[in-house]
């Protein structure tokens, strides 16, 4: 599980607050960093640029990100504070709500340290053709989003001890799968919205009783 480590800062610090659209295998390497780190950059990649404003990073992660690789696309938050964040240049590309801070990518790990608190997701988009992390142990084995949202939904009715054991061992499943989860339909899988509901409830509780220091996303 994530090992996060909360920083405080001083009441007049004043904070700027970024977002960043990432694909569901940035987001994995996010989350195995604890939530509060971005991942190293490609060789062909020569610049980080979180964006400065929501809609825009809402634009990419939907437009983009959800048409390739996992067909998945989530909007993350975080903050640092303004002292450090002004010393790079931001980019217009686009129209005026297309702003970019850039960083070098070989800042990045300093930039990195300079974090408050964790990497949030406020947002996630994805295509039709998005199968979700699939775990290779225990009941979720295998299986894509939705199918272990109907075996988490079985369990939650049947075998309550092995629905919340489900959870704790495949909490990277469900870290990743929530937030499609919460934007999904299962009416077609015989599962009335009540019945969703009532799952992703119970989801939520066990979550926030076994890992409280990691946000799960809400619309």
């Amino acid at each position: 599980m994530p090992n996060i480590a909360y920083i405080t800062f001083l009441p007049y610090s004043r904070l700027m607050i970024l977002y960043r659209p990432v694909g569901m295998i940035e987001l994995l390497q996010i989350y195995k960093r604890g939530l509060r780190a971005f991942p190293p950059r490609l060789p062909e990649q020569p610049i980080f640029y979180p964006v400065l404003n929501l809609d825009y990073a809402r634009q990419i992660a939907r437009d983009w990100n959800t048409k390739s690789n996992s067909f998945a696309g989530y909007v993350t938050e975080f903050e640092i504070s303004d002292e450090y964040g002004l010393q790079f240049e931001p980019h217009i590309v686009g129209g005026r709500k297309h702003v970019e801070l850039w960083i070098p990518a070989s800042c990045l790990n300093e930039f990195n340290h300079h974090l408050i608190n964790v990497i949030k997701v406020v947002d996630a988009y994805f295509g039709k053709e998005f199968q979700g992390f699939i775990p290779n142990n225990y009941g979720l084995k295998g299986k894509n989003a939705v199918s272990q949202f109907l075996t988490l939904s079985n369990m939650r009715n049947c075998t309550p001890v092995d629905f919340n054991n489900e959870i704790r061992v495949n909490h990277i499943a469900v870290y990743i799968n929530f937030p499609f989860w919460l934007k999904c339909d299962f009416t077609n899988e015989n599962i009335d919205n009540l019945e969703r509901d009532k799952t992703l409830q119970a989801v939520n509780k066990v979550w926030s009783e076994i890992l409280h220091y990691v946000p799960l996303i809400s619309y």
